[in-house]
């Protein structure tokens, strides 16, 4: 059943024409940290062109997760206002995460043999379409059912 579901998703992922981009957490963690220099500029560009593109989406997973760290975490950590103002912008990209999604995590994290919280944040962009996944957490350049892994933040 487990290679049922992931050679079902993996076709669904390459055949989608959406061209949708999700975005985990890390980087819209780095596009909003003034302290981070190049690796703050490649994901604000990133995010930038997922707006222009409106291409971008992500979960309440990302959300959430931005927000704890944001507010946490840094050197200069966002007042609760101003991450909120992050989360507000954001949310229009948020997908709806449901049972059947957490039940997915399960499948790409055993098959995958990735983190359960990487898994979360595969079968969100799996549910949203997406051909692509921005992360720094992520293994750039590896395939997951069809979804290409990206890190933004690497320059060359």
């Amino acid at each position: 059943m487990a290679s049922t579901w992931v050679a079902a998703n993996s076709q669904a992922a390459k055949s989608c024409m959406s061209g949708k981009t999700f975005v985990d957490t890390n980087i819209l963690i780095y596009a909003h940290d003034l302290d981070q220099g190049l690796k703050q500029r490649a994901a604000d560009a990133a995010l930038r062109e997922l707006w222009t593109n409106q291409s971008g989406v992500l979960s309440p997973q990302v959300l959430q997760e931005f927000y704890n760290n944001a507010t946490r975490k840094g050197s200069r950590p966002l007042s609760r206002g101003d991450a909120r103002r992050v989360v507000a912008t954001y949310s229009v990209w948020c997908i709806d995460f449901t049972q059947a999604e957490l039940f997915s995590a399960f499948q790409v994290e055993d098959l995958a043999k990735i983190s359960f919280w990487d898994s979360l944040i595969v079968a969100a962009a799996l549910k949203a379409g997406a051909s692509t996944i921005l992360s720094e957490d992520i293994n750039s350049s590896q395939m997951i059912a069809g979804i290409r892994i990206v890190n933004p933040l690497v320059v060359a």
